[in-house]
């Protein structure tokens, strides 16, 4: 009788906290205890739905995760003090940004669907193998990218495969290591990609807010790069472009990939509307009143007028300047690249979080060919993506740090403020056994107290410290758990 109170209050909250939409309809089960839920395919998909709408409400998370312990950022006076701890990189295990719950959760409602699944269909003879596979796939898809943020974020975590249903639940998991999370990652997405949807929902929101064969193909480009397997992520990309419903778009319509979203070059986008109750916190946070965060000196030199040359990306595009040192972020504020059009009403908060586009994989692809010295072939990848930010095209060396540092300058200002720029240092910092540390800890110390600088610098000479602690709440409740030796004091 316990198990089965646990289990209808977690039942009750999966779908208590999520409205209902034309594609994420979720219907209250209204008391349902296990043995009675998990018996048709509507099932299936609610919980399935359930784990996209509890991915897309960590999109503040994503945004704070991927940037602000980058260098296009700075605190303003209502940042946060956790989050100023960590743009600082002073940051201890008390601190609540480090909870990785949420992500748990996603974890979880993912499992519970591959697990009951196939049972489920035992029950509904409505239920094909085709849309078994197909709902299985997706949830291996949010799976593995909730793992790719925590691999990302804290290097090593708990790897559960199996969802927490029951008090016989092992809630005492050691960590695994990157190599084994990952592994198991590239192997799920392999296998279950053929599964994977092909479009061919009835809107486009669902088109591109469900994960389809190219965000299969995107994220294993994503993780094969982050493991340095260059021809890995070549191929993949290799598979996006030869899709034709995915293309650039041209410089005149670059922000409609913010406004109104759900683009030609959008892949995977975490959908959001207002009028649904399904809101983007973005606006909140970069809005000219909202002072929480602004753009770093280092962004108003790649944007404002006053130092650069950007068109289609720049100044009342990607930022957008109210005075005398007085700018903001646009792309999540605007309803137009004029810097005037200011999202109003329920547009405020329906802006999407792009995942992947077409521009980001490409880019991973350029950075894959300079890696395997294919110079010519990186070159083009950033002339096409600079022609049509209507950008010069720029000398660079023939090695493979020139086109480094020259790839990463281009992902600044292409994928500006979409949680990219961060896991990008980090990247670089990785390559080649850490051999461009310095520069990263240059990065990093950038955005700190000058008081600070140098005993950050000595102190992030240990990639360990590149990582997020451990939750002290998760300590405390998992005994097995050992803490990132950086933060063990």
């Amino acid at each position: 009788m316990i198990k089965k109170i646990k289990y209808l209050l977690v039942i009750f909250m999966v779908f208590a906290q999520f409205s209902c939409n034309d594609w994420l309809e979720l219907i209250p089960p209204n008391g349902l205890i296990r043995e009675e839920f998990w018996k048709t395919k509507e099932d299936v998909e609610a919980v399935l739905m359930a784990s996209y709408e509890s991915f897309a409400g960590l999109n503040r998370n994503l945004f704070i995760f991927g940037e602000i312990r980058g260098d296009m950022l700075e605190g303003d006076v209502n940042q946060g003090t956790g989050e100023q701890l960590l743009m600082e990189n002073n940051i201890y295990p008390d601190n609540g940004i480090c909870n990785w719950s949420n992500f748990y959760k996603v974890i979880n409602y993912c499992n519970e669907v591959i697990k009951n699944a196939p049972l489920v269909q035992e029950m509904d003879n409505t239920f094909t193998d085709y849309k078994k596979q197909g709902l299985m796939a997706e949830a291996y898809f949010l799976r593995s990218l909730a793992y790719f943020y925590l691999v990302r974020l804290y290097k090593e975590v708990p790897l559960i495969l199996e969802p927490s249903e029951t008090d016989d639940a092992d809630f005492y998991v050691t960590k695994s290591s990157e190599e084994v999370i990952l592994n198991q990652l590239v192997s799920d997405l392999e296998e279950y990609r053929t599964f994977a949807p092909s479009g061919g929902f009835a809107t486009i929101r669902e088109n591109k807010g469900r994960a389809s064969k190219a965000s299969f193909d995107a994220l294993l480009a994503d993780i094969e790069l982050w493991r340095f397997n260059y021809e890995a992520v070549i191929e993949h990309v290799q598979a996006i472009e030869n899709n034709i419903e995915y293309t650039l778009m041209p410089g005149g319509r670059w922000f409609e990939m913010f406004f109104p979203g759900n683009s030609l070059e959008g892949i995977f986008e975490f959908q959001f509307d207002d009028n649904l109750n399904q809101k983007n916190g973005l606006y909140g946070t970069m809005n000219r009143n909202s002072s929480q965060y602004i753009p770093s000196q280092k962004a108003l030199e790649m944007f404002a007028f006053e130092f650069a040359s950007e068109l289609v990306r720049g100044e009342d595009v990607t930022i957008k300047k109210y005075g005398e040192d007085e700018f903001i972020i646009w792309k999540y504020v605007g309803m137009a690249p004029d810097g005037q059009s200011v999202r109003s009403g329920s547009y405020q908060n329906s802006s999407n979080w792009i995942v992947y586009r077409l521009a980001d994989v490409l880019l991973m692809k350029a950075e894959a060919l300079s890696q395997l010295e294919r110079y010519q072939e990186a070159m083009n990848i950033i002339i096409e993506i600079r022609d049509r930010g209507s950008v010069q095209p720029m000398p660079i060396a023939n090695s493979p740090n020139a086109y480094e540092d020259a790839i990463m300058n281009e992902r600044a200002l292409e994928l500006a403020y979409e949680g990219k720029r961060w896991f990008d240092l980090l990247r670089m910092g990785r390559r080649n056994n850490f051999a461009r540390k310095d520069k990263l800890i240059e990065i990093i110390v950038s955005n700190v107290p000058s008081t600070q600088k140098r005993i950050l610098a000595a102190k992030l000479t240990n990639p360990l410290g590149w990582y997020l602690p451990i939750f002290e709440d998760e300590i405390e409740r998992n005994k097995n758990l050992v803490q990132n030796p950086y933060y063990d004091f």
